[in-house]
């Protein structure tokens, strides 16, 4: 069960604070070698950093004209969609392209992607253990999208921990320069739920298009914590149990391999998958406030689909398949 809060109005979350930067240093011959170790540690803190995604021009103009085709052109300019598009068959030249992917929208338990990583994270450096029943959790929460599962997680990883994640300098997964990102500011139900909302935007659980997708793709890089964890995440992304939007899409499009996580409250949905095809591989990401969001996501993700694995067989008729997971308490 994936509905989590609305984004509601509330006080602003405290702003972001600015990091502190050096502002001059004192060249005496004592000094060089501090100077020189500032160097050190600052370049080595650049070669650590994930990388951004460059766009493609061709791929765009092919995203501009599935879109036009897809009659999403009012939603667009009322700026209530944001997709992004990864070609990554090629590992070492993946193609991007975006619409509004830099806009935040309201991302439901898209969010909990975040704190899947944040979670693993804090495996990894020593701070939490990864058990058994942890890793049930974890796989609760994505497969299952279990709010109950996702707010123990939450509480076990720490609000703050998860945000720590998101903007640090290795993963910049919510990045204030360029309208924010992926951002949990709240679980969903239960004791102490709520924590700060998104400090530009006041979302609780808030994403856009293009870090939901970045994400998926350092993950099929290995670049998410380490290479073990990130094929860990990539496991508990596969086998979705919740049968809608995408994984609805390219129900009848044979040898789909799908990693995902979606996310749904009242008009808002969004859906974020790694998606393997033989030799073609893509990442799509989407979020959109409508009515007709499930719908839209079901039809964008197949065109996407063609888009880069190409023209599929004759559609068969799509029956949807309802989970069987019980209904949680939303707000």
């Amino acid at each position: 069960w994936e509905r989590s809060s609305p984004p509601v109005a509330e006080s602003p979350s405290d702003e972001i604070a600015p990091l502190r930067m050096l502002s001059r240093f004192s060249f005496r011959p004592s000094c060089l070698l501090t100077v020189t170790s500032l160097i050190w540690v600052t370049c080595a803190a650049a070669a650590d950093r994930t990388p951004d995604l460059d766009p493609s021009p061709e791929l765009q103009s092919r995203l501009d004209s599935v879109a036009a085709n897809l009659g999403l052109g009012n939603l667009i300019a009322a700026g209530k969609i944001g997709v992004s598009l990864i070609d990554v068959s090629d590992r070492n030249q993946p193609r991007y392209a975006g619409i509004h992917d830099h806009q935040m929208i309201y991302a439901a338990s898209l969010s909990k992607i975040a704190v899947l990583l944040a979670g693993f994270q804090k495996i990894e450096d020593g701070l939490l253990d990864y058990s058994p029943e942890r890793q049930r959790t974890f796989t609760k929460m994505i497969r299952e999208s279990s709010n109950h599962a996702a707010s123990t997680a939450i509480q076990n990883v720490g609000f703050q921990f998860v945000a720590d994640t998101l903007r640090s300098d290795r993963y910049h997964l919510y990045d204030a320069s360029r309208s924010g990102g992926l951002w949990v500011g709240k679980a969903y139900g239960g004791p102490k739920d709520r924590w700060k909302r998104d400090p530009l935007h006041n979302l609780s659980h808030g994403a856009n298009s293009y870090q939901a997708a970045r994400l998926l793709w350092l993950l099929d890089r290995g670049e998410l914590v380490s290479p073990r964890y990130s094929a860990e995440m990539k496991e508990i992304l596969s086998k979705p149990a919740i049968r809608h939007k995408f994984v609805l899409g390219l129900a009848d499009r044979p040898g789909r391999n799908i990693h995902r996580k979606s996310g749904t409250w009242r008009n808002w949905h969004a859906d974020a998958a790694l998606v393997e095809a033989g030799s073609k591989r893509y990442i799509a990401a989407a979020l959109v406030n409508s009515p007709d969001g499930a719908d839209i996501l079901v039809r964008l993700i197949r065109a996407l689909d063609s888009l880069i694995v190409g023209s599929p067989a004759p559609r068969t008729r799509l029956a949807g398949k309802r989970s069987t997971a019980r209904p949680q308490a939303t707000e």
